[in-house]
């Protein structure tokens, strides 16, 4: 609800003020310009810092007897005023360290007092001071509210301004430029609210010039104004306005205005007749002046046309967000309450829409009866017989905004019937919760009673239409449905550049057992274990995958004999010194961590193909543990050999073995409970749980593991899923 509550605050503001704010970013763009304009004239004082008024005051007054009165502005021009030997007005800007003339100041441009009217007031006087008053604050608002989203999207603020995941070039730029021109944005919000406040004299910034006891005026000891110490103290950087005695009767003198008081000097002894400070909210009005126009400093002043640009490309970028989002929308032309396939989606820009609805057009093309909505719609569906998941991950691992209530509403509402599950997650490798919600919904759906996975959760790393395509593949076989994703999303593989010739091929008594086959690729060919091998049986479209065991150069798979098995049969059907092509995939989700402090190998059945390649490439001494399930000894003693062996070479620190169907009647899960310290341990210090096998054993274990990170780390599994620290491959 936070997330949910910060983007739709933000929507609001952006909406209820974006045609007034476009219009002030582009006056003030243009006002941006007026003090640089002002800056590269040559009337500056050099050095103004450093200037001392018992300096330049004598100076002034020597070269111009008739001067009245001094001003330094926020260029650091000096004008003098007064009149000159001939008696005529006298104003002009002045080198306060040698007194030349410099020039005449220019009377004001009347485009810039155009632009400067219509940006404070919109020509509506008060009226209109009012509503850019209103729109100042909402722009503060829309950049408190802008902040607290990046704060959620970079995963806390630490993180803040950590490398963005390209996601579009609209939301991608509105979120890089919105952290560079953060400062300054707010400070324009800030001062221009202050300063409207001030305005309407909702902040007090009244001053009282300091009043002079006549009586107590000395004439004694006289000094020159040199030697004035108050003079000598002042630098001419920190001067406003000076004001000269009308005469040299003591009863005049001279007036300072400070950058923060106001003095009242005597022009005989220099003493300071009267000081008053000025209120701190007039002192900050001034310094608001200076931040919201840039007429202090010219790079400044840059820096604030910059972010007034900025503010016109988020008002751009943010609505086409929001456009992008709501256009991903699909219309469903079956109901909930009559489809056959139920497509849950969590998104939180809309991408993920685009996915779920080509899957949906397939499905409805195809004549299957189907319904797309957001996870938050989750409810009873009496007719489903598959519910898809497909969500992103948001911020700290969350759950999208439509997808908060998603853990509620599915426990509020079992199915009635046997339910065929799947979940796929979108995310990006850049951020290390990777797709962790998407775990947490496989791991929520796999408590529920009705509830059948069909295929293990599959990730999506930066929109890959390859790897979208994968998962769509294997769950169309998986669902019995024909599929075609379209071509905007994934080019069809159909690719077979790999030749392999048959090695070695066990034999099996009957269907139902398992056999190795060892196959040696033609050339170099780039694999390791956990990589898949991708075959075409029939030599059409149909396609089956088998995890690969790397042994030296060799790719080894273990398979089980289905009758009738269109890929088990056509691989049992070679002969050694048979070639054949097929593609072999990078399966980078599932390789052997390269840095871990420690591995536990999970599998069951054939699932132990990948296992033992990555054993076989171990050094002495690793910290590897194998956890392995099968039927009885018989069918264990297929790969009984290789595993003692790697045992006595020391490639294993140990070895777990459960037999379902003799002796104790162990199942995988058993043995980790068992070790379940270890398993606490391993993860605790960053090491790496991988599972290879059925479906059915990835649930049971994946529960333990939920129960024991949950007690004994105060962690969910899904932590660890999306920190790479729980990898799968199951089917």
């Amino acid at each position: 609800m936070t997330i949910s509550l910060w983007r739709y605050s933000h929507l609001a503001l952006a909406v209820s003020s974006f045609i007034l704010l476009t219009l002030a970013s582009v006056t003030g763009i243009i006002l941006a310009f007026k003090p640089v304009t002002e800056k590269i004239q040559p009337y500056a004082t050099d050095r103004a810092a450093e200037i001392p008024l018992s300096q330049t005051l004598p100076l002034l007054r020597k070269q111009y007897p008739g001067i009245s009165s001094i001003t330094v502005d926020a260029n650091q021009f000096v004008t003098i005023k007064g009149t000159d030997a001939a008696g005529k007005n006298l104003l002009a800007y002045v080198d306060a360290r040698t007194g030349k003339l410099l020039g005449q100041p220019a009377q004001p441009s009347r485009f810039f007092e155009w632009v400067t009217a219509l940006h404070r007031s919109l020509f509506l006087h008060e009226t209109g001071r009012f509503f850019i008053g209103v729109t100042a604050f909402l722009l503060l608002l829309i950049t408190i509210s802008g902040t607290m989203l990046i704060i959620q999207r970079q995963r806390g603020v630490r993180r803040f301004f950590t490398r963005i995941v390209r996601d579009g070039f609209a939301q991608y730029y509105h979120v890089t430029l919105g952290r560079v021109s953060l400062i300054p944005i707010f400070l324009l919000a800030l001062t221009g609210t202050y300063l409207s406040l001030a305005r309407f004299e909702l902040i007090d910034t009244t001053f009282a010039s300091p009043e002079v006891d006549f009586d107590k005026i000395k004439d004694e000891p006289a000094k020159q104004p040199a030697d004035f110490a108050v003079f000598k103290n002042t630098r001419l950087s920190d001067v406003r306005s000076i004001d000269f005695p009308f005469s040299e009767d003591v009863e005049d003198y001279f007036v300072l205005k400070l950058k923060d008081r106001e003095l009242n000097v005597n022009q005989v002894t220099g003493e300071i007749l009267s000081e008053a400070k000025y209120p701190s909210a007039a002192i900050f009005t001034e310094l608001s002046l200076d931040l919201h126009t840039g007429r202090t400093n010219m790079l400044w002043a840059i820096v604030l046309a910059f972010a007034s640009g900025n503010i016109l490309f988020f008002i751009y970028s943010g609505f086409a967000i929001t456009i992008k989002r709501r256009s991903g929308r699909v219309k469903n032309s079956h109901s909930a309450e009559e489809s056959e396939f139920i497509i849950l989606v969590g998104s939180e820009n809309g991408s993920t829409f685009r996915f779920a609805n080509a899957i949906h057009r397939q499905l409805v093309e195809s004549g299957r009866s189907a319904y797309v909505t957001e996870l938050n719609n989750y409810r009873e569906f009496p007719k489903a017989a598959h519910i898809l998941v497909m969500t992103a991950t948001y911020g700290l691992g969350n759950p999208p905004t439509n997808s908060t209530q998603f853990a509620a509403r599915l426990a509020k509402y079992p199915q009635r019937r046997k339910v065929h599950c799947s979940v796929v997650g979108f995310g990006s490798h850049g951020y290390p919760d990777f797709c962790k919600f998407a775990y947490e919904a496989e791991n929520l759906l796999a408590k529920q009673e009705w509830a059948v996975p069909l295929i293990e959760v599959h990730t999506v790393n930066d929109k890959s239409p390859e790897e979208f395509g994968h998962w769509a593949g294997t769950w169309a076989q998986h669902a019995g449905v024909p599929l075609t994703i379209p071509t905007s999303l994934i080019a069809t593989r159909q690719d077979r550049p790999h030749a392999l010739t048959v090695l070695e091929k066990t034999a099996v008594a009957a269907p139902g057992e398992a056999f190795l086959l060892r196959l040696r690729p033609a050339g170099a060919v780039a694999f390791t274990s956990g990589d898949l091998l991708t075959i075409y049986p029939a030599d059409d479209h149909r396609e089956r995958q088998y995890s690969i065991g790397k042994i030296g150069t060799d790719v080894q798979l273990s398979v089980k004999l289905h009758a009738g098995g269109l890929g088990s049969e056509y691989l049992y059907g070679l002969q050694p010194g048979d070639a054949f092509q097929a593609r072999i995939d990078s399966n980078a989700h599932f390789h052997f961590p390269e840095k871990a402090s420690g591995v536990l190998m999970i599998s069951n059945g054939t699932g132990i193909a990948p296992f033992l390649g990555m054993i076989d490439a171990l050094h002495p001494g690793s910290q590897a543990h194998l956890y392995c399930g099968f039927r009885d000894q018989a069918s264990f003693a297929l790969y009984e050999n290789g595993i003692q062996k790697s045992i006595s070479e020391g490639k294993l620190a140990a070895f777990h073995l459960a037999r379902s169907r003799e002796g104790e009647k162990q199942y995988v899960r058993d043995l980790l409970q068992r070790d379940e310290k270890l398993v606490a341990e391993v993860l605790g210090n960053g090491g790496v749980v991988m599972l290879c096998g059925s479906l059915s054993m990835q649930h049971n274990v994946v529960e333990l593991l939920e129960t024991i990170c949950t007690n004994a780390l105060g962690k969910s599994v899904s932590y660890y899923q999306s920190h790479g620290q729980v990898l799968m491959d199951c089917y």
